[in-house]
Formats: structure tokens, sequence, C-alpha cells
């Protein structure tokens, strides 16, 4: 499966370790993100991300900055992007079953590494449930 992922400079560390473990898994990976911890602009790594999910060129997305919020409303501005600010596995696997989430926002500063890759588990593999859901999904864009 191909996995964008997107970081500002508080999320590289978890975005090297994330990326680690999901080509150890077989995936590959497709970074946006930078690979520095100098302050950056949030939108220039995650509007890429974006992209590549809502055009298909990746089935998922990642996406990292300090508190997540900035990310996921960046990525939120693109036409059938459902990111999910997440800060619990629990949280996760809601995004995935009621949401359709196709992208996961991780709040870096508040979450440990141990849990964001935990986060990352959980996301790739719980499903969307469908049925009441669909029609709710189906109303959330702006076309």
């Amino acid at each position: 499966m191909q996995i964008a992922i997107g970081n500002d400079h508080a999320g590289t560390e978890y975005k090297e370790k994330i990326t680690k473990k999901l080509e150890a898994a077989g995936h590959t990976v497709i970074n946006h993100g930078t690979d520095s911890n100098e302050s950056v602009d949030y939108p220039d790594f995650i509007h890429p991300v974006a992209k590549d999910v809502s055009d298909g060129k990746a089935s998922f997305g990642i996406i990292i900055c300090g508190s997540g919020n900035g990310a996921n409303m960046t990525a939120n501005k693109h036409q059938e992007i459902r990111s999910a600010l997440c800060w619990n596995s629990e949280i996760v696997a809601l995004a995935r079953q009621h949401n359709n989430a196709n992208i996961l926002s991780i709040p870096a500063r508040f979450v440990s590494e141990e849990d964001a890759l935990k986060f990352v588990d959980v996301f790739l593999n719980t499903d969307f449930e469908g049925g009441r859901h669909q029609n709710r999904v189906n109303k959330i864009s702006c076309t």
C-alpha cells in the first residue's frame, strides 16, 4: 500500500519512526515532510499529502505537527479528505469505523512516539463499517 506522510518540525522524529515501521511492513511511503527540526510552515508539507490521497496516489495519509490541529485543518480543506485528529487508539478506530477517515493527524507534542506507532497500526487495520455511517460520510464534502 502507498501511504503519504507529511510533518512540520515538531513531527520529524515521529515521521522517521513511523516511516521505518511502515516500510518494514512492506508499505511504500511517500515523504512530503521536513527532515529538519528547524521551524517550517506546516501547510507546505500537508497539502501534498492531502493531494496524494485525494488524487488516489496514496491509499492513506499520515500528518504530524505539534498539536495536530493545524495539519488537520489544512488537510481537511481538500475535497474528499477526511482527516482525523487523534489522541488515543479508540478515537483512531472510531475515525476509521464511523467516518472513513483517510488521513490520520497526530499531535506530536501531546502523545508519545509509542502511542503514535499504535495509532498507525489501528488506523491501517480498522475498516470503515459503512451502513448507517455511509450516508453521513456522503454529506461531509462541500461540492
